[in-house]
């Protein structure tokens, strides 16, 4: 029979062994459930336990977690699941191998490859190895970095706030405008300190809760009453309010300041006010209102107040009263201006503001219209000789001696008449036609008066539409020269011609040259006329034969404008006329306009080889002066005296002097307008050296000239070469 087979028996546990086991169990049990990875590495970098938490973390499977497991293994594996910090592989290993040789407890928060944070902590043991802890504190940290961000925004906006309040605190109290909050029930919330500035308030008057009946007694107390009752300032604040829109209401302060309120109601019933201090705003406006209707220089009424003084004259002159409008000029005041300067110009308008002020009454009006020209309206007269009167004390006051910075300055002055409303129902009217009254009484000589005539509006338009007709000429080209001979008193030979311009009008012929050169010298036309002039007579005279000059006269206007030496440089060069062949004739008017830059100019005009020439001597002032100035090369005596050369020992004895002085002085000189015999021989008799008149040729186009003076003279010359050959 066959040994039965032994079986083994398990030994039974103890009490005490059981009891291990269980605990174990439950070691293991609360390790695997702990919210945080924990691990365990003996003195060899081995591990020896492992919960679960810490293979959750870094993704690590149980054959890699086996006790007994190097360090180096599971990190290479964590490199291979990209679950480490980042950095070179090897490198990463060697620092986490060397990190754990700490002999002291260490905490580093690290964050994964994929993002996430983990908090470790490092605890060596006394045997050798160590215990980590392994917490996943990714969403603390975010909340963390979270708390943190908001706590900076925090205390930036605290900064910001706090700055904000520095900055409105800066603002409100450093504000042009004083301003005061009020609540519902009217007591003070806060001012700043412009509000306690601009009523003199002491802290303690303007404290918070102080009521706004309190603040305006206040105000009055400290001796800043207003232009209302403190009742009546509070009733009109409170409408202001009441309004439910931004108000303004402006007060008058007992020292005489202007002080603008405005009152703007808030949502909770309360009351912002706002107070400008616009004292010196009111005083600009009224200084620019004033500027606006008078005159800067004088102080004198301007047209604007004029206007609207006359048009309130006229409404009653339309119920039976009389009123007339004076328009005056001062004669000779641009040659003080020239002579003496501006400042001496301004100072003269000044006097004669002032003696128009004491000729007239109280309920005139004085005004200064511009330039030199004064306007005078004068109130409720019964009859035009009242007019009458006041030009006659107004042409004897203004025609008296100045004394001017030790000069003394003698101007007269014209005046002009049109009586309201005969004469005009509107201001324009009445003024317009005082202006005609007025150049009426300058055409007439000066120094004189006219009433406004029906006739006058006449002959106004007659210049206007000459005005046009002259304008449209120049543009037409409707201009020409004539040219009058000069004769040498000696050999009877022509010495050359004077260019003298003729304006043919298509309509009305020849136009006579005193009836439109003075215009086109008031207009300007006279510039271009002046140029074309001398452009015309050098290209003329450049094909006359050896010796002949061409004279041109030149205006006054043309040496106030710039560039007259260029034109005569340019019409020089253009036509080939040889400089020494042109002759500039010049009027002493010319002279008194701006002597120091005439004089340069003339100077100028020397320098290029051209003759200058005096004309009309005798007739302007301050003759000799000049010829001490400036050395001309010719005197033209004025026709006035030529006429009488005949008949008259006075004119006679002038034409001797002249001529022995410009001898003396080297000069030529060309008697004007000489048309008779017995003219010529006195001319002659007398040393003049130089004729000019209709007894030897009139005016001639330039053709009629080379036909009647020239080409005899070429054919003369032609046969004393054939014979000298």
């Amino acid at each position: 029979m066959a040994r039965a087979r032994r079986r083994r028996v398990k030994p039974a546990l103890g009490p005490f062994d059981g009891r291990q086991v269980i605990e174990r169990e439950h070691l293991e049990a609360a390790i695997d459930n702990m919210p945080i990875g924990l691990v365990l590495f003996d003195a060899g970098k081995r591990l020896i336990i492992c919960n679960d938490r810490y293979r959750q973390l870094y993704g690590l499977p149980r054959e890699i977690t086996r006790r007994g497991t190097h360090l180096r293994e599971m990190l290479e594996y964590r490199l291979g699941s990209g679950s480490f910090e980042g950095g070179e592989r090897e490198e990463y290993i060697e620092r986490v191998l060397k990190l754990v040789e700490q002999t002291e407890t260490s905490v580093r928060v690290v964050g994964l490859g994929d993002g996430r944070t983990v908090k470790i902590i490092h605890h060596p043991i006394a045997t050798g190895g160590w215990v980590g802890t392994h917490d996943d504190v990714t969403e603390r940290e975010q909340l963390s970095a979270r708390l943190e961000q908001q706590n900076q925004l925090l205390v930036a906006k605290e900064e910001q706030l706090r700055t904000q309040n520095i900055h409105f605190d800066a603002a409100l109290n450093n504000m042009v405008q004083g301003l005061a909050m009020y609540d519902s029930g009217h007591r003070l919330v806060m001012c700043n300190r412009r509000f306690i500035e601009i009523y003199g308030l002491s802290p303690e008057q303007a404290r918070v809760g102080t009521e706004l009946r309190q603040l305006i007694e206040h105000r009055f107390d400290n001796g800043l009453a207003s232009d209302r009752s403190p009742q009546e300032l509070m009733d009109q604040l409170l409408r202001k309010r009441d309004a439910r829109d931004v108000e303004q209401l402006v007060s008058q302060l007992g020292d005489g300041r202007s002080i603008a309120i405005t009152v703007q109601p808030m949502a909770d019933g309360g009351t912002v006010t706002t107070h400008h201090d616009i004292t010196e705003q009111r005083r600009t406006e009224a200084k620019i209102a004033h500027m606006a209707l008078h005159d800067a220089l004088t102080g004198l009424p301007n047209r604007v107040l004029l206007n609207d003084r006359l048009r309130h004259a006229l409404t009653r002159a339309r119920r039976g009263d009389m009123v007339a409008a004076l328009l005056l000029d001062l004669d000779h005041f641009k040659n003080v201006n020239d002579t003496l300067g501006h400042p001496c110009g301004d100072r003269l308008l000044e006097m004669a503001a002032g003696r128009l002020m004491n000729v007239t009454r109280d309920t005139d009006t004085v005004a200064r219209m511009g330039g030199d020209e004064f306007a005078i309206l004068q109130m409720a007269i019964s009859q035009p000789s009242d007019a009458t009167a006041l030009a006659l004390r107004i042409i004897d006051q203004i025609g008296a001696p100045y004394q001017i910075d030790g000069h003394q300055v003698v101007i007269g002055t014209s005046v002009g008449i049109a009586i309201g409303p005969t004469d005009g129902t509107s201001p324009e009217e009445l003024l317009r036609n005082a202006d005609l009254a007025l150049y009426r009484a300058k055409a007439d000589g000066r120094g004189t008066f006219r009433f406004f005539e029906h006739g006058m509006d006449l002959q106004m338009q007659e210049r206007r539409t000459l005005e046009a007709d002259l304008r449209r000429a120049v543009q037409a080209g409707e201009f020409e020269l004539h040219y009058q001979p000069v004769v040498n008193l000696e050999s009877g030979d022509v010495r050359g011609f004077e260019a003298l311009m003729r304006w043919r009008h298509p309509d009305k012929g020849m136009v006579p040259p005193a009836t439109f050169i003075a215009l086109a010298e008031e207009i300007g036309c006279i510039i271009p006329l002046g140029e074309w002039a001398i452009r015309q007579a050098c290209a003329t005279a450049a094909a006359w034969p050896e010796p002949l000059e061409v004279a041109v006269n030149l205006s006054p206007v043309q040496f106030s404008t710039p560039g007259l030496v260029q034109v005569v440089m340019s019409a020089l060069a253009t036509s080939g006329l040889p400089a020494r062949r042109l002759e500039l004739e010049i009027t002493e008017s010319t002279l008194l306009q701006n002597s120091e830059s005439t004089l340069a100019t003339l100077f100028n005009l020397r320098a290029l080889g051209v003759r200058i020439a005096m004309d009309d001597f005798g007739t302007g002032y301050s003759s000799l002066s000049y010829l001490q100035s400036f050395p001309f090369d010719k005197i033209k005596i004025d026709r006035s005296f030529i006429r009488d050369v005949a008949d008259g020992v006075g004119s006679l004895n002038i034409v001797r002097a002249v001529a022995a002085m410009a001898k003396g002085l080297g000069m030529t000189t060309t008697a004007e307008g000489v048309e008779t015999q017995e003219q010529l021989d006195a001319v002659r008799s007398e040393g003049c050296t130089e004729m000019q008149g209709f007894l030897f040729g009139r005016p001639l186009p330039a053709d009629e000239i080379e036909a009647l003076y020239l080409a005899p003279r070429r054919i003369a010359g032609g046969s004393s070469s054939q014979a000298a050959a």
